[in-house]
């Protein structure tokens, strides 16, 4: 694994909840698309730490059903709280890698990435953790948070 693999990841990420945004007005198709992007994209089907920046009431999402509720939200959402984090029609998303660790098959990152879109620019904290399976890496943990204000 290389820290080029893990910011192609990164991009990847972040062009995936661009289109979720984009897919908004056609139900069908945002659902199909972001089940087989959280398939792509983590590894449920093992074990994810997931703790998404917008979870005050369900902080912490390590199931596929409640990454989804999570990012698309709609009527079948699992927590009555998410609002479709990923339907904010974000338009740039941009990863700044405070550093990238390697270790053998598990890379972590850990930094800033901004959200922005007409209304906004939130600038969140991240750590993501990520194991390489030989044909694929996937993330294993997702923190993000707002930063501390005094």
């Amino acid at each position: 694994m290389r820290k080029q693999e893990i910011i192609n990841i990164q991009k990847e990420w972040a062009s995936g909840i661009i289109k979720m945004g984009r897919l908004s007005n056609d139900r069908k198709a945002l659902e199909s698309f972001t089940s087989d992007f959280l398939d792509k994209i983590y590894d449920f089907q093992n074990q994810v730490l997931f703790k998404p920046t917008k979870a005050a009431n369900e902080q912490f999402r390590n199931t596929k059903n409640s990454a989804f509720s999570y990012f698309i939200a709609g009527d079948n959402r699992l927590c009555e709280e998410d609002n479709g984090f990923a339907l904010s029609n974000w338009s740039e998303i941009v990863f700044d890698n405070s550093n990238i660790i390697i270790n053998d098959d598990i890379a972590v990152a850990m930094g800033n990435y901004t959200f922005k879109n007409e209304e906004s620019n939130i600038k969140v904290e991240y750590s993501f953790a990520y194991k390489d399976y030989g044909d694929e890496i996937k993330i294993i943990l997702h923190h993000s948070s707002l930063p501390y204000k005094i």
